[in-house]
């Protein structure tokens, strides 16, 4: 199981809010097949079996935010690629709050 958490940050708009550009990002990946994924505050948390995909999707989010006419957009992207587990972003958060007691 793959978890990405990307993060898009449109340079140099009319405006500091990027919550547009975010969200047309965002839809721009709500059907892909073999994909979840969960918004936070700060990125989005993509799921996947396939780093292709997740990759398809890094790519497609950056693409959207170009073509709503933003010359350069900055995507950060943290990767957690795990083999001996099958497990779910759900199931990593109850693991954490387990451990909270």
């Amino acid at each position: 199981m793959i978890h990405a958490e990307i993060s898009i940050y449109p340079m140099a708009t009319k405006t500091t809010s990027a919550s547009f550009y975010i969200a047309k990002a965002i839809e721009s990946i709500q059907k892909k097949e073999n994909l979840r994924y969960q918004i936070n505050p700060m990125g989005t948390i993509l799921e996947s079996d396939s780093i292709d995909v997740i990759n398809d999707a890094t790519k497609t989010m950056m693409e959207v935010v170009h073509n709503l006419g933003v010359e350069r957009v900055e995507v950060v992207i943290k990767i957690d690629s795990r083999r001996d587990k099958h497990v779910k972003m759900e199931e990593k958060l109850d693991s954490i709050k387990k451990q909270m007691g």
